[in-house]
């Protein structure tokens, strides 16, 4: 299989500059090399590659759109290109990435005091502490504001009790970034581990995301010092914040998973011969599965470089980002399905990449807002009536009812 070159029809490699094309060849190179040869084996054996942590870190990888601490301030073409040659890796990889950038170090950077922005960025940005956040729970997902893990002020400390699902780098994290309700709202605290009262334990059983730690966390009577929360959150609009940091990285990354699939069938439809000796890129219904993957990618290209300018001037709103996450993940799902189709029986074995992405994707569809959810977001923007349930009117009858699960509108 010839070496990844990127996928740029309609010539948008002009519209980056010269950094912007540095730092994704750096991640591109570095993916290429150090994680593809071992990416398989840890999907096999469901482990995440944690030999190369210290490489993301020398590489600025880990919270590298924080412009202090000696972080790289990187603008959101930049950091969306890390996510897609991450993704391309692998979603678990690119996953971890994020979790550690925008749903650990975001809010820490973002709501924390002094005190534990010193303590903890520099640690994390090293990679010599790995994060994890703490929002859906067993039963609550889509409606986080449901949730039932609470805290209560006790003297000076806070007291944690309830449980959170689906956590990624659950078990391998220093610290976890956890949501939960109070007299005053739902605000956002530090949990260390070791913690008496806090358990992590590992999702086992998985045939997606094998290539990350998937963990359960649970708080019983959980106990932390009063200095522990972070003292500028103030409702869930902050913990979906940090979710819109994770999506907008999600609609890049969704697209290196694309490229991946579609470039691996590409190469193999045109060295795969049948029927006289005769490439199998030579018939029409192979390439219209070609023409509508690099079709599908080539518009989900434009629509993430529109979502980084619309970041880079402040603009970019959770709406936008829900189409982004919707529509460019939902076009790796449908590449991974019909690079699957050109590959063949090869296409179910992990001599190829493309059964692995096809696994993956299921999760990102699902994670960070359903398609579905999301769907709701932009009806909502455009339409200007909330279709979720419970119905809006009965939704808004009650103040503390939070009627859009992804943007927190009230």
């Amino acid at each position: 299989m010839n070496r990844f070159s990127g996928v740029d029809y309609l010539d948008l490699d002009p519209f980056l500059d010269d950094e912007e094309r540095l730092i994704r060849d750096t991640v591109r190179a570095f993916v290429d090399d150090k994680i593809k040869p071992i990416i398989e084996e840890c999907h096999r054996e469901g482990t995440f590659p944690l030999q190369v942590v210290p490489e993301l870190a020398q590489l600025n990888l880990f919270g590298a759109s924080i412009d202090d601490y000696g972080l790289p301030g990187l603008k959101g073409t930049a950091y969306g290109l890390i996510m897609q040659e991450l993704e391309r890796g692998d979603s678990g990889l690119r996953s971890m990435v994020s979790v550690q950038s925008s749903l650990v170090m975001y809010p820490i950077y973002t709501f924390g005091s002094q005190e534990q922005k010193d303590r903890w960025i520099p640690a994390l940005a090293s990679g010599e502490a790995i994060g994890c956040f703490g929002l859906t729970e067993p039963d609550f997902g889509s409606n986080p504001g449901g949730m039932r893990t609470t805290a209560r002020r006790d003297g000076n400390e806070w007291v944690l009790n309830g449980a959170k699902q689906w956590i990624t780098n659950g078990t391998l994290s220093a610290v976890a970034v956890v949501w939960a309700k109070t007299e005053d709202g739902i605000r956002g605290f530090l949990v260390e581990n070791g913690t008496p009262g806090f358990t992590s334990s590992d999702q086992h059983g998985k045939f997606s995301l094998r290539a990350s730690v998937t963990s359960e966390l649970g708080f019983q009577d959980c106990r932390i010092p009063v200095n522990n929360i972070l003292p500028k959150t103030e409702g869930l609009k902050n913990a979906l914040m940090c979710l819109n940091q994770a999506r907008y990285g999600i609609a890049w990354g969704g697209l290196g998973a694309a490229m991946e699939c579609y470039h691996t069938a590409l190469e193999y439809a045109k060295e795969r011969l049948q029927f006289g000796g005769q490439p199998i890129a030579s018939h029409q219904l192979v390439q219209d599965k070609l023409v509508w993957m690099v079709t599908e990618i080539s518009k989900g290209q434009l629509l993430a470089l529109q979502l980084a300018r619309l970041k880079d001037e402040g603009r970019l709103r959770h709406f936008h980002v829900s189409m982004g996450k919707r529509n460019n993940v939902w076009v790796a799902r449908e590449c991974a399905k019909l690079a699957r189709e050109i590959l063949g029986a090869n296409g179910i074995v992990d001599d190829y990449p493309v059964i692995r992405h096809m696994l993956n994707i299921e999760s990102v569809y699902t994670y960070e807002g359903t398609h579905d959810i999301h769907g709701l977001v932009i009806g909502e923007r455009v339409t200007g009536i909330p279709a979720y349930n419970p119905p809006a009117a009965k939704a808004a009858a009650r103040q503390d009812a939070v009627v859009d699960p992804v943007s927190n509108r009230r």
